[in-house]
């Protein structure tokens, strides 16, 4: 949840969508993510719109959050009037979702559960800090109807955890998952990343193995990008730490895949690995396929149809939006189909499923060869999946295919 929105035509006061938006949506898959917007503290890496108590300053309330983003999710049923059919997943993101009372976040899904109903084999997400949750907590969660809990464990390296400001032992995040497996969640992620500035690839290889020893049926292993305003970048650029290094990033990511794929790991996105289809994250999925989904929350996105819309930033200007009665939406934009194809290749290409091949336009095409041919790819009956080199240079190959 990037902390800058973009620019975009004014969105209307109702959120009313074009009816051919609605009707499009009606024939995807549908998913919710709910956005909360809260962090006991500010990691310094970190870009997403979050706020410590300090930072809202009193202009959000925690503790009223979750009857306001009830308020959004029976705005998203009057919209989506037109659509009939149960949501098949839902992904509560931040922030901290778990520095909120288990029962509000029963609350927000039981919203979605009325207001639209849950198809049987829902899938139902939390992310949490290993620190914000013990076994009452993830029972709780279980109980209202969670499947599924991801922790952002990043390292097994307190020094590399320092440098991230992040405040959880290594040990904690493993103990989680026992903690979380003990409960009865049969999916748990472990969100990792690479490439901070000290890390070295003994330390990633020690992140790595402490990982697996939990023994998650997912794994997501992410390259440390240095985003512009956070308190990193203004370390990088005072000289006090360097910045990551291609190569090494590179050398990072062949030994997750290599240790990830040799413990019954297998990527299916490009920074994504799961034991079996059932252990993938489905919310995901339905991203990359440019399905539809309703973002709730302040600065949160949404898609249906052509149209992409998210909300105002600040907790308060959202609370003051749901209380008036009016949509949190800011801004939209209405996708034209070469932007939709686009889309398509930056995010699709990415998969182990490959791209297919119809996506691309007559340049994309012609390229194709050439991709192959430096063994970035090959061809699988009419798709285009990454060799384990061309996940390396997904980057060079989106551009090749979008010349």
């Amino acid at each position: 949840m990037p902390s800058t929105l973009p620019e975009g035509e004014v969105a209307p006061r109702d959120g009313a969508l074009p009816e051919a938006a609605v009707r499009e949506a009606a024939s995807r898959p549908l998913g919710f993510y709910l956005h909360v917007p809260f962090c006991a503290s500010r990691c310094g890496y970190c870009d997403f719109n979050t706020y410590t108590a300090k930072e809202l300053g009193g202009g959000g309330s925690q503790a009223s959050y979750a009857e306001t983003a009830v308020g959004e999710v029976r705005l998203a049923r009057q919209v989506l009037r037109g659509v009939d059919r149960p949501v098949d997943t839902v992904f509560f993101g931040g922030g901290t979702p778990t520095l909120l009372p288990a029962r509000d976040l029963g609350k927000m899904l039981a919203a979605v559960r009325d207001e639209f109903g849950l198809a049987a084999d829902a899938e139902v997400t939390t992310e949490a800090n290993p620190e914000s949750v013990d076994p009452a907590y993830l029972e709780a969660l279980l109980e209202a109807g969670f499947t599924r809990v991801s922790f952002g464990m990043q390292s097994a390296s307190s020094q590399v955890l320092k440098i991230l400001d992040r405040q959880h032992t290594p040990g904690r995040a493993l103990q989680a998952v026992k903690e979380a497996t003990a409960a009865g969640f049969e999916h748990v992620n472990l969100d990792l990343i690479y490439g901070t500035p000290g890390e070295s690839l003994a330390d990633w290889r020690g992140s790595l193995e402490s990982a697996l020893s939990a023994q998650p049926d997912h794994v997501s292993a992410y390259a440390l990008i240095v985003e512009d305003g956070t308190q990193l970048a203004r370390r990088i650029r005072r000289g006090e730490l360097p910045m990551p290094d291609d190569d090494d990033l590179a050398d990072k990511y062949v030994l997750a895949d290599e240790m990830l794929s040799a413990d019954g790991l297998r990527w299916y996105e490009v920074s994504n690995w799961a034991r079996d289809e059932a252990a993938r994250c489905r919310h995901n999925e339905l991203y990359w396929r440019g399905d539809t989904w309703w973002g709730i929350g302040p600065g949160a996105h949404s898609h249906a149809g052509r149209v992409r819309w998210w909300n105002v930033k600040h907790p308060s200007a959202y609370a003051e939006r749901i209380t008036s009665g009016a949509s949190p939406a800011y801004a939209r934009e209405l996708l034209d189909e070469e932007t939709r194809r686009v889309e398509r290749v930056l995010l699709e290409v990415r998969l182990a499923a490959g791209l297919r091949l119809d996506v691309l336009d007559a340049a994309g095409r012609a390229a194709v060869d050439e991709v192959v041919a430096d063994g970035l790819a090959v061809l699988t009956d009419d798709r285009l999946v990454l060799t384990n080199r061309g996940r390396l240079l997904a980057d060079a190959v989106v551009r090749d295919l979008l010349p």
